[in-house]
Order: structure tokens, then sequence, then C-alpha cells
């Protein structure tokens, strides 16, 4: 048996051979610090650091929302342990605010915990610019978090296709963006249509109408901006897709067992849901958290306050052009509707065009709401997005997962927000400062609502799972 271990860091390309008899072929490294024992048969990663812990962890890494985790999570989980082989799920999640413009149904650590008790290890957050940005930005900063870790091997995702080559066929023509196709994405916008739909049909004179009309789904656009992310970083973290079962994405109602989370908030705002149907949507355990923690958020628990917002920006004389992914065409179609406001989600409704989705609205909004300005999203981008890691949760094999990354992340990982503030400054210190209060924010409107103290996470005792 022959071990060839690889140091990939900046300084140094090979460290150390160790051979029993002469090699016949060397494999290329394909993570931070990595060594692989060849036999006749089979070829086996195990993870190496320089303190020198070694473990043969298939570590498998998720980015989700879980708004909240259902049975269709539940799958995706099982499929990582059972059909991937993986050893331990990391999983990045959104905190308190989602990437369609609405808050968290539960808060970040009440779905952490369900994402715990039902087969993830570990749980961090993604940073509010990420998780409130479009699917482009999103993906850039969660596959950022997740390869400055240093210690993910496959970063596993849902599509409606379940056709990896495809997805990467579109991912690489996006990367690259040859000629021809930013010159008939900037020509279909010219001519009035949205982003998405330029894009599709920009993306018709390289591909077959089969493959470009993939860009159409949700799952299918996030899976492509997530392999999209990994080339453009030439990441060693390999991605694997599944075919997403059940109701769709945007499915309204409740139909089978393996409903969407849209459908299952829907009908949690019913006021006469009989909650007991929620019971065959989610793990028992999911189900008992809802059912003990029933104070729940929904966007339109915002509207007073974006109404304070959207009045006193305008009667400021601020035209809104610093806020982040802002356009002034979309400023004035929020001072045109202004007069008609009567809640966040018919605002949204009144605003939307035919090139302007409802989501695109209300994360704008959000984004007004939430003081988010594009001078800090641009800063962020420029300094590689993501600078700490927040852990949210994790259980005894999650352990092994945090040693590993404590040993081979270039960035932070931490629990406590005190000890953070004094260590992070610059563009890192914007960003959690934006994360705190986004959640200070959201834990202030649920303490509203619900007519108690709000959560102060400054005082909050972290307990592992």
């Amino acid at each position: 048996m022959m071990v060839i271990v690889f140091y990939t860091g900046t300084h140094y390309n090979i460290v150390m051979h160790q051979f029993w008899e002469e090699c016949g072929h060397i494999v290329s490294p394909v993570s931070r610090f990595t060594h692989y024992i060849i036999s006749e048969n089979t070829c086996r990663l195990v993870h190496f650091n320089v303190k020198g812990m070694i473990t043969s962890m298939k570590i498998a890494a998720v980015i989700a929302e879980y708004n909240p985790f259902h049975n269709g999570h539940l799958y995706q989980l099982q499929n990582i342990r059972e059909e991937l082989g993986a050893d331990r799920i990391l999983v990045i999640m959104s905190g308190n605010f989602m990437q369609r413009g609405i808050p968290a149904i539960v808060d970040k650590y009440l779905r952490t915990r369900m994402a715990l008790e039902n087969g993830a290890d570990v749980v961090l957050e993604l940073p509010v610019y990420y998780s409130l940005g479009s699917a482009e930005y999103f993906a850039q900063g969660a596959v950022s978090l997740l390869d400055k870790l240093g210690v993910i091997d496959y970063l596993h995702f849902g599509s409606e296709c379940g056709n990896l080559q495809s997805l990467q066929e579109i991912a690489s023509i996006l990367s690259s963006e040859s000629d021809t196709y930013v010159t008939y994405l900037k020509e279909y916008q010219k001519k009035g249509e949205s982003f998405a739909s330029a894009r599709y049909y920009a993306l018709m004179q390289e591909l077959s109408s089969e493959k470009a009309v993939l860009t159409k789904e949700p799952n299918n656009t996030l899976a492509i901006e997530y392999i999209k992310a990994l080339m453009m970083r030439q990441s060693s973290i390999q991605p694997v897709t599944l075919k997403r079962q059940g109701n769709g994405y945007n499915a309204p109602s409740l139909n089978n067992e393996l409903a969407s989370a849209s459908a299952i908030r829907n009908f949690m705002q019913d006021k006469q849901a009989d909650y007991v149907r929620l019971a065959d949507q989610v793990p028992s355990s999911v189900y008992s958290s809802l059912m003990d923690n029933q104070e729940y958020l929904y966007v339109d628990d915002f509207s007073s306050i974006l109404y304070y917002k959207l009045i006193s920006s305008f009667h400021a004389g601020h035209d809104l052009s610093d806020i982040y992914d802002m356009t002034e065409s979309l400023s004035d179609i929020f001072r045109k509707h202004l007069t008609e406001y009567t809640s966040f989600q018919q605002f949204c409704l009144d605003c939307k065009t035919r090139n302007v989705t409802f989501t695109r609205i209300a994360r704008s909004l959000m984004h007004i709401l939430l003081d988010m300005h594009q001078e800090t999203a641009n800063q962020l981008k420029e300094n590689d997005y993501t600078f700490y890691a927040h852990l949210l949760g994790f259980n005894d094999k999650g352990r092994d997962v945090l040693k590993a990354i404590k040993c081979n992340s270039s960035i932070p990982v931490f629990t406590r927000l005190p000890e953070m503030l004094k260590k992070l400054d610059g563009a890192a210190l914007t960003s959690l400062q934006a994360d705190i209060y986004a959640s200070q924010l959201y834990y202030g409107m649920q303490g509203q609502k619900y007519h108690h103290t709000p959560i102060n996470e400054f005082r909050l005792k972290y307990n592992p799972c």
C-alpha cells in the first residue's frame, strides 16, 4: 500500500511521500489538506492537517433555509447518508430572513434544532446580505463560506431536472460569459425583458431549448448558481444534485407528503387551518416544535414599520438609490404606489410588473427595512464575500467536523457575538453588524406580536444540541 500526502496551500505542493512499493500513479489533490490511501482496488480520501489529526470523514454540505424543515428536506439528508455515503453533514442556513424577501416563520435557533434532530450535524448561519440576495449573490456568499472552511467534500442540492451534466454545461457558459451570450443578454434586456427572461433567450443561442428551459425552474436556477460559484472559485468541493420529489417549489397547497415549504407556510397562515394536517408534512420532531412554539412571523407583520420607513425616506428626499439592489425605476414605482399602501404583501402585488417579480420587490423592500446598502454589498464582493462563520448549533457527531474546521479553516468560527464584535473590523465587522441588526428587528417584531421582551442574542447561553 502507498500513502501520498499533499499540502495544497500557498507555499507548498507535495510535503511528503510515503510508500511501500513503487509509485504507480499520483492523484491530484482535491482539498486543502488531503491524503490518499491507495491500494489495488480503492482510493480512499482522508483529511490531514498540520496538527497531525487524520480522519476518514466524508463531509457533505447543504445550503438551506428550512422555512420550515419538512419531509423533502429529510429525504435529502437521508439520501446524502445512504446514497452519497457521507459521514457528516454541515448545513449553511439562512438566519431570520429568507431569499424571497420574507421573515422566517420561526427563528433561526428553532430551525437549527429541527435540522440537527433530523440528520444535520453542524449548522452555520448564512450572513443576511446573502440570505436576502439574488440567486447569484446568495450562492456566491454561501459557497465562499463553505470553501473557506477547508473541509467540505461535497455540496449537495436539489434540482427539478436532477441532471448534473446539463446544469454544469449551463453554469460553464454563465461563468465564462462568452461574447455571444453577453451580446444577446444585453439585447433582450434592452427590449424590456427581465433578467431571467433575457438570460433564457441568450442561452438559447448557445444551447438547445431543452437545456435553456432548465433555467426557468427555481431549484435548477440555484443549482446552476452553486455550480457556477464553485467553478469561479476553482473549488475542490464536488457538486452533487438530487432530483426534487413531490410538489414544486412554488406549489401553493398541501396535497402529498412532500409538500413545499411555501405550501406549508400558506397553510399555517390560515387562521382556520387544522394544524393536525401538518403532521403528515413534516418529521414528528418538527411538528412538535412547531406546535410547542407558535410564535410565527409573516411578512405582513412588518407592514407598519415598512410603511414608516418608506414615508420617512421619501419625506427626507431620499431617493433610495444607495439601497442594495435598488434601481431608479423601482424607487419610482415605490413612490408612485405609496399612497395606496395597505400592507407589505399587498404593496408587493401593487408594485409588481411584467419585468419586476414579486420576489424581487419583496427583497428590495426588506433591503430598505434593514438599511442594506449597495456600497456594502460591493465591498463584501470585492473582499471575497465571507469573513466568519457563526455557529448556530451542532450535535455529538458535529464535534469532529468542528475540530477539522478549526485546523483547516481560513476564517474564524464563533458562537458568541460580543467576542466577534471585538475581533472583527472593516467589511467583516460591517457584515456582522448587519446580521445583528436583522436579528434585533426580527426579535423585536416577534416580541411586539406576542407581547414579551425581545430575545437578546447577546445574552443567549450557547448550548450545543
